[in-house]
């Protein structure tokens, strides 16, 4: 009999924190690949004997407005400890991390997963989020490895969820929403490809309405969003194939090869006494003053889900006031195009929407790159709001700005745009359409509505484009009673 299986998913999420300089040392932080390998080093990150570690402020400060943004309980007391592990990439033969004094407690976030007309939110709790460094990055070749050691030492946030997720949608909600809100509070840059974020992965099965879990597996440093919900998909398949099989899961560190698309044996899963972990005899605890606290509380930012709330209960969707909060330069630019209350939210919106991150998503730039200021923009659709010009023209002068700048009024001033509103005008053109179109006069007389269409067609015509369409509208449906 084929069982019905439920996954029980957490992720692992380390997170390079944007600090200046690493972890313990006064060495460059996130210099990326064009430097020189091995140069962003020193005695203390190469772990030469006798060097002595210090905490680097700006590191601390990052990992608790991280913190803050998970809804974690900062402990205002933290420690580090030794994790001993043999490997070319670590250096002094164990890392220092935290562990059971980590500088955030427990906390959760909110996804929204699902397809637009039916989005769900779930909270995520999270078990703690805490310090460590970095090792060094390998490169393995055919017959023999480089290591570079310019990243041993970078700061990280390793953030633990708890066992909550219980599909591949879910856990990629998850980390689309750890990445948001790393990036808002200026955490980390989380780029992927320069290794800033990598995630583990820890799945297993269960019989459906079973409360106790499998046996886990753990997939190591899955570094892109497809990657991980691959990987997911495939360890989940094949726990259903050995378990429907009557076989067993073994625990075990799997690697995800995304060329063939399988996970394969990398060892036997590790638990803590496998590290020897032991307290940093080096480090004295961190100990955080209330005064330090309460500045780093003060000046963390409005929050997304704050924003979101504003942007719905002002008329938006949750779909669009989603999109707008993605990402706190959106958020920003959308506030900026708004602020002086001559765009609405929803025309705004739209354009932000569908134009600008349109055309920006065809180029691979981000809203920061956008050749279009908010002022810009807002300029526009101010004269779109008040009837001056209609929307192809409005799309028209965007295009133009885009590709080479310039003030939308002075282009739509130059290029004659502006629409006549005047009433008058407006009447005599009407009356023209009509005498020139008696069939259309006589089928809207008829009870053929649509035949409205032909005249104000024809008024556009007379006024080569520069009508008001809805000013129209209003004066033909007045004349033809």
């Amino acid at each position: 009999m084929t069982i019905q299986f439920e996954p029980v998913i957490g992720l692992e999420i380390h997170v390079q924190l944007a600090s200046k300089t690493k972890l313990f040392c006064p060495c460059s932080n996130g210099v990326g690949e064009d430097t020189k390998p091995n140069t962003a080093v020193c005695p203390v990150c190469m772990g030469h004997p006798g060097v002595l570690p210090v905490l680097t402020e700006g590191a601390l400060e990052l990992a608790v407005r991280a913190g803050l943004s998970l809804h974690c309980q900062t402990n205002k007391r933290s420690s580090f400890s030794r994790k001993h592990y043999f490997y070319p990439d670590l250096p002094k033969g164990y890392q220092i991390t935290q562990y059971d004094e980590p500088i955030n407690g427990a906390g959760y976030v909110e996804i929204t997963f699902g397809p637009k007309d039916n989005l769900q939110k779930k909270k995520i709790g999270i078990h703690h989020a805490h310090l460590e460094e970095d090792a060094a990055k390998s490169s393995h070749l055919a017959d023999y490895s480089l290591v570079d050691y310019n990243r041993s030492g970078s700061p990280l946030l390793e953030i633990v969820s708890m066992p909550d997720m219980r599909s591949p949608d879910e856990a990629y909600a998850y980390l689309a929403e750890i990445k948001r809100l790393m990036r808002w509070v200026g955490a980390s840059n989380c780029d992927m490809e320069k290794g800033e974020l990598r995630v583990d992965v820890n799945v297993s099965l269960r019989p459906v309405g079973q409360e106790k879990f499998g046996t886990r597996t753990e997939l190591k440093n899955l570094n892109s969003f497809k990657a991980v919900k691959d990987a997911l998909v495939y360890e989940i398949n094949r726990h259903t194939e050995i378990l429907n099989a009557g076989g067993t899961i073994k625990q075990e560190t799997r690697l995800w090869d995304k060329v063939e698309g399988v996970s394969k044996p990398m060892r036997s899963k590790e638990d803590a006494l496998d590290y020897r972990y032991c307290p940093e005899p080096d480090l004295p605890p961190v100990v955080l003053a209330d005064e330090w606290l309460t500045r780093v509380k003060n000046a963390m930012p409005e929050m997304p889900a704050s924003k979101e709330a504003r942007f719905m209960a002002a008329g938006l969707s949750a779909y669009d006031a989603g999109v707008l909060t993605s990402s706190r330069e959106i958020a920003d630019y959308f506030e900026e195009v708004t602020k002086g209350g001559n765009v609405s939210l929803k025309t705004a919106s739209n354009w932000i929407q569908t134009d600008l991150l349109g055309m920006l998503h065809a180029e691979k730039k981000e809203i920061e790159d956008t050749p279009i200021s908010a002022t810009q923009l807002a300029e526009l659709l101010g004269f779109v709001e008040s009837g001056k010009i209609n929307r192809k023209q409005a799309r028209e002068v965007f295009d133009e700005v885009y590709a080479h700048g310039g003030h939308p009024a002075e282009i739509i001033a130059a290029r004659g745009m502006v629409q006549v509103s005047d009433e008058g005008q407006l009447e005599a053109w009407a009356k023209e359409a009509m005498a020139a179109n008696p069939k259309a006069v006589a089928d809207y007389q008829k009870g053929n509505k649509a035949a409205i269409g032909a005249l104000v067609g024809g008024v556009m015509k007379l006024s080569k484009g520069k009508a008001n369409p809805r000013a129209i509208s209003q004066i033909l449906a007045k004349l033809l009673g």
